[in-house]
């Protein structure tokens, strides 16, 4: 009954609404109009008492406020999902322990690439600059023979390295930003050796890693003087020391060829076998230009060479081997061993031709044999043993020039290094005691002042200037009278230095 009703009061009020009603002077129109009236009155009421039942309002306008119900959840659920996003990305994620260490994974990952990439042709030590210094020293190789200690900042040679000088290389640290500089010291040659090591300093960009080997009595004394040095120096290296050994044969034999211990040098590549490349020097060489500049030679190796080293003489008609020698050496003039430039890598992997056996040797196996065989014939100890290994090896030597390992038989005999004429001497090679007497006072007057030279003094005026100076008095002598020989590239080095330290400070400023 009240559905009926309901239909009719809503035909009246479209009736109602489509309609115009009439004027209400008209009796029918009273009526009709009276009967709208209270259909539109029960219509509101029933309005009003279902306005909340979904029957009394139409589909249109619930789809519409479905709609607006779905979308303000929508809205409510995205700003959330985003403000947790945020939440996870820029706050809790960065302490995460777990992302952190994926993080480092793949970032060592990364650079373990990029140092292996750079292995395949120089193999530079890898990390070895933040490496080399987190690793034990080798073992001896010879068994049964008596331990001996090497001293490394009072630290056991087999032991892990602790104190050394400057501050510790970090894993971040890559290994082209350290050079590795062996030398050998013996006998009286501790001030010889610490003058050659502050000469490497003064001019170096790199840091350096210094491998002393050096008799027992030497080891502490050069411990302390090292550690005597200022901050701003020690910062820039770090060394080892280690002691006298020889891997094969006799080790008195080895001793007392040529010079005391300077047979130590053969056996490099087979001691230090976490280094893989190496400059080696004579305690009596300086540098008179960074020591990066030799370094940089690594890089022009060719796929066969693995050694460079200086010829021992310009012109053949005056030259010791060419003359004297009554075994093989290397090319027309032989080489000189003073400064040799190594890398162990190769050295160690390479079977090296010999007159001995066909099948070749590794560096290991053919040192004694070779001193066996030749042992009454050389003169110069090692030098000759390597002028031998490389005259069967050619294509694994490369040649530097002379410039590199200045002699006095450069100037003695008239200047026979055009190349240190025009560029001036990179390494000073004093050999033959010529900065301990007066035989050749113009390699006497750079020793004595770089020996005396004051760390933290400005190098023109405590430096160069005095060299400078005291070469008036050697130009009556055979090598003072090309002092530009001496002068020139030790100038230009310290300009160089001068002007970057200067660039250096008006940017800081």
């Amino acid at each position: 009954m009240a559905q009926s009703s309901r239909l009719q009061c809503l035909i009246l009020h479209e009736r109602f609404a489509e309609a115009p009603l009439r004027s209400p002077s008209s009796s029918a129109g009273k009526c009709e109009r009276g009967a709208v009236t209270k259909c539109q009155l029960g219509l509101l009421s029933l309005t009003r008492r279902h306005e909340r039942s979904p029957v009394c309002i139409n589909q249109p306008q619930q789809v519409a406020l479905t709609m607006r119900i779905h979308c303000k959840v929508v809205v409510i659920a995205v700003c959330f999902g985003v403000f947790l996003l945020l939440y996870f990305l820029g706050g809790n994620a960065a302490d995460d322990p777990l992302l952190r260490e994926v993080a480092e994974q793949e970032e060592k990952k990364k650079e373990e690439e990029s140092n292996s990439s750079r292995r395949s042709h120089s193999d530079f030590g890898r990390n070895v600059a933040g490496k080399f210094a987190k690793k034990p020293p080798v073992e001896e190789p010879l068994q049964g023979r008596k331990e001996r200690k090497a001293i490394n900042r009072g630290v056991n040679a087999k032991s892990k390295p602790r104190n050394f000088v400057g501050r510790p290389l970090t894993k971040r640290k890559r290994a082209e930003n350290v050079m590795h500089l062996a030398v050998v010291a013996c006998g009286n040659r501790l001030d010889e050796t610490l003058t050659m090591v502050k000469s490497a300093l003064l001019f170096s960009l790199k840091r350096i890693m210094f491998h002393i080997f050096a008799e027992d009595p030497l080891a502490p004394q050069f411990e302390k003087r090292l550690n005597q040095w200022p901050r701003s120096i020690s910062s820039k290296f770090q060394y080892r020391i280690y002691p006298i050994t020889f891997s094969v044969g006799n080790a008195d034999e080895w001793k007392k060829l040529f010079k005391p211990c300077a047979a130590q040098r053969l056996f490099l590549p087979v001691i230090l076998k976490d280094v893989d490349s190496l400059l080696y020097v004579d305690t009596d060489v300086l540098f008179l230009r960074p020591m990066d500049d030799i370094w940089s030679f690594l890089k022009s190796f060719n796929s066969t060479q693995l050694a460079a080293m200086a010829p021992e003489h310009e012109v053949p008609k005056i030259g010791w081997y060419s003359r004297f020698a009554r075994h093989p050496f290397y090319g027309v003039t032989g080489v000189n061993s003073g400064v040799m430039l190594m890398n162990l890598t190769r050295i160690r992997s390479t079977l090296f031709k010999n007159s001995m056996i066909p099948g070749g040797l590794s560096w290991e196996d053919i040192l004694h044999p070779l001193y066996q065989k030749y042992k009454n014939h050389i003169t110069w100890g090692d030098q000759d043993l390597l002028n031998i290994i490389f005259h069967y090896n050619p294509e694994c030597l490369f040649i530097f020039p002379c410039q590199w390992n200045y002699r006095p038989d450069h100037c003695m005999y008239g200047s026979n290094c055009k190349g240190a004429e025009k560029e001036g001497v990179s390494i000073l090679h004093g050999n033959r005691g010529v900065y301990h007497d007066d035989k050749q006072p113009a390699f006497k007057v750079v020793y004595d002042a770089i020996c005396d030279f004051p760390f933290e003094d400005n190098m023109f005026q405590s430096l160069f200037y005095p060299i400078q100076t005291k070469f008036l008095d050697t130009v009556n002598t055979l090598c003072g009278r090309i002092p530009q020989v001496f002068l020139k590239q030790i100038e230009k080095t310290m300009k160089k230095a001068f002007d970057e330290k200067v660039v250096r400070h008006v940017r800081h400023n």
